[in-house]
């Protein structure tokens, strides 16, 4: 008796203020997505895919588990909550062919003490995402790990999550400093503080329409009416770039902007000078 625009989950975000946001999500939001997201690694049957990111959050439940039915592969679980040894373990012993992870996960996993003690060299591919990923660590990720096909996703919660995906045959010099281009059927565009689309290569506020925005907010409709308009567009709150080739660079958050003797500064740009 379920339609595909029935909702399935409801996924607990926290907002920068107040209680956490109930994003309810349909059965076409997160099968598509998950299965979007598999294409665009070359998932194909018989790939083993190491997963220790949540359940409880869009990476594990939508990139990780549908990503996998919707093509056939293995799953992988290490351990009940993050262990990089774990992690280090289960590719090993498994043959994982890619591995998901945000950022602290893969550096944790790289400055293991006993990381040089196991044979990676099963992985192909992979998805870093969740929080902007330094260049440095996408760059080791790639020369340690044998990941020479990762990919960086960018999304939220209440878009299913992924509307970025960089390519697994993208130059290595777009993986590291973008999160790729758009996702197949899904609309973008960047806004002033007026809500005027903006040309390419300014920054301003990243707007996502199409299949993967959230039916809204549970039991919310004020705060669902502030983040998706009447025109179906979702309010992401993140700051980018796109460029004429179509990769976006996310460059911060509207509310993280630092205003200093009148130029906007954007912690982003702040982490990856002190990487260096």
């Amino acid at each position: 008796r379920l339609q595909f625009d029935d909702p399935i989950n409801i996924q607990f975000t926290s907002g920068t203020t107040g209680h956490p946001k109930g994003a309810t999500l349909s059965h076409h939001n997160i099968l598509n997505n998950g299965y979007f997201v598999a294409e665009a690694i070359k998932l194909v049957p018989g790939d083993r895919v190491c997963i220790p990111v949540p359940l409880y959050h869009c990476f594990g439940m939508v990139m990780g588990n549908l990503g996998c039915l919707t093509h056939g592969a293995t799953m992988v679980y290490p351990s009940e909550a993050f262990e990089p040894l774990a992690v280090l373990e289960a590719v090993a012993e498994e043959k994982c062919s890619a591995l998901y992870g945000v950022p602290t996960m893969f550096i944790a996993a790289l400055d293991h003490p006993r990381f040089a003690e196991f044979d990676l060299a099963s992985l192909r591919t992979g998805i870093m995402a969740g929080s902007p990923c330094p260049i440095e660590v996408m760059k080791r990720v790639i020369g340690t790990m044998n990941m020479a096909e990762v990919t960086i996703a960018y999304g939220m919660t209440e878009t299913s999550p992924v509307s970025f995906q960089s390519g697994t045959d993208d130059p290595i010099d777009r993986r590291v400093s973008t999160v790729g281009r758009i996702q197949p059927h899904l609309e973008v565009k960047v806004v002033d503080t007026e809500g005027r689309i903006l040309p390419r290569g300014q920054t301003g506020e990243l707007c996502t329409r199409g299949y993967s925005v959230m039916l809204g907010y549970w039991g919310d409709e004020a705060r669902t009416a502030e983040a998706i308009d009447k025109a179906g567009w979702m309010h992401t709150g993140d700051i980018a770039v796109i460029d004429d080739e179509g990769f976006c660079n996310i460059v911060g958050r509207i509310k993280d902007m630092v205003i200093r003797g009148g130029e906007n500064i954007y912690p982003r740009e702040i982490e990856e000078f002190l990487y260096t």
